[in-house]
């Protein structure tokens, strides 16, 4: 199981399943990161949190924590 978190810069990647229990998961979905979307990872900050990605035509950060939830083809 690989995840967002270790997705590399420059890569597009698509989503496989989504991890969590209720707020969370609604949070990451309402994000427009939903199963079968394709996510290209445009940049890490240096200390490797957020993560900057673009998803369904916007730029959009998430946590290291959040990307965890996120599992990757």
């Amino acid at each position: 199981m690989k995840t967002l978190k270790e997705a590399g810069i420059g890569q597009t990647v698509r989503v496989a399943r989504l991890y969590g229990e209720g707020a969370v998961k609604r949070r990451i979905m309402d994000m427009g990161i939903t199963r079968g979307v394709e996510v290209y990872i445009r940049k890490v900050a240096p200390l490797g949190d957020p993560i900057e990605v673009s998803v369904r035509g916007y730029e959009l950060s998430i946590r290291k924590d959040d990307a965890k939830m996120i599992e990757i083809e």
